[in-house]
């Protein structure tokens, strides 16, 4: 039989759909299988770990065929107990995939020492900001007869003087002592009175 009656006779159609065929269950049978093997369609919503313990947390996404990175331990925040997690990414309530790694950020244990600023000789807008930016919170405030009106003159915290470089606890008060703006003084004037006569002139 010639190449061309060939191309047009029955068989080769035949042979042609058989191919087809099993090319379209093969094709079928390759995607069904990557659907399963990936999970395609299947997600986990992420549990909240928010102030677990890291043992409790793994507890919980051991159940959902999930895994955990630690990434750091913060600085202490009271709203949380110590040595739990505080923040986790992706967050509660998202959808991923079964293995994937949710990371995790614990709560220190304590409060971190920080240095006092020198705040003396500064105003008290200038001192609370500065406090502010070491993780510091203003105290009660007094004053002291001074000449700057709101100039701080000492630092204390529990009643114990406080100086520049004094390491207390991150988030710790301290008092600031102010001036008021006057100057108390003892002034002494010696009036004396001088009677001035005037002789005539001759």
């Amino acid at each position: 039989m010639s190449l061309r009656k060939y191309l047009t006779s029955r068989v080769f159609f035949a042979q042609v759909l058989a191919a087809v065929a099993i090319i379209a269950v093969i094709s079928y049978l390759f995607f069904h299988w990557i659907t399963y093997t990936t999970h395609h369609g299947e997600e986990i919503t992420v549990p909240d770990l928010s102030k677990l313990s890291v043992e409790q947390a793994e507890e919980k996404l051991d159940a959902v065929d999930l895994n955990y990175i630690i990434l750091d331990t913060v600085d202490f925040r009271p709203e949380f107990p110590k040595l739990t997690i505080v923040e986790q990414e992706p967050r509660a309530g998202a959808k991923v995939k079964e293995g994937r790694k949710i990371y995790i950020k614990i709560n220190a244990s304590k409060y971190t020492m920080v240095s006092l600023p020198d705040l003396v000789e500064k105003t008290y807008r200038q001192a609370v900001p500065t406090l502010e930016a070491v993780g510091l919170q203003q105290g009660t405030i007094s004053y002291r007869p001074y000449l700057g009106k709101d100039m701080v003159l000492e630092m204390r915290m529990n009643g114990k003087k406080l100086k520049a470089g004094d390491k207390v606890l991150k988030s710790s008060k301290i008092d600031l002592v102010l001036g008021d703006g006057k100057v108390t003084y003892e002034e002494t004037v010696d009036s004396t009175a001088v009677d001035t006569t005037t002789a005539p002139i001759n």
